[in-house]
């Protein structure tokens, strides 16, 4: 992918660690500013709760290009699991306490996955793990 490419898709090349993911998420003033940053985007409507048709209109933005890679029937698994899962109350929608619940815990796995080694990622402009390596290099501790 070419730097132009990734300017286009609002993407960078970042190195990453797993103690500047698990920082971040620990850092809740920063950690929960982001989150409710990204629920406001799923939140089209703004009726404060994402249910299963609103994420599959933006499953691209939910956490990963890797889901428009997805057929329909693997996101409809997906979002069947993590419903769930975290969908506390058992309403049929996710609400922004449980959906910072989720991202969570799909952040710390990621940092337990990365590990103490860096790594060099092509991340999204505005994807949690890219706030949490402008966390990182602001300094905000």
């Amino acid at each position: 992918i070419s730097s132009l490419q990734l300017k286009k898709k609002k993407m960078s090349v970042a190195c990453l660690d797993g103690p500047t993911v698990t920082e971040f998420v620990n850092d809740s003033k920063a950690f929960n500013k982001s989150v409710n940053e990204q629920f406001d985007m799923l939140d089209a409507d703004g009726d404060g709760v994402l249910s299963r048709s609103k994420l599959r209109m933006r499953s691209g933005r939910f956490s990963s290009r890797e889901y428009e890679l997805q057929s329909n029937e693997e996101i409809t698994i997906l979002y069947d699991t993590l419903f769930e899962k975290f969908d506390a109350d058992q309403n049929g929608t996710i609400d922004r306490e449980e959906f910072r619940s989720l991202m969570k815990e799909i952040m710390l796995a990621k940092a337990r996955g990365i590990g103490n080694s860096p790594i060099l990622v092509i991340l999204q402009g505005d994807s949690l793990l890219m706030r949490a390596v402008e966390h990182d290099q602001h300094g905000q501790k």
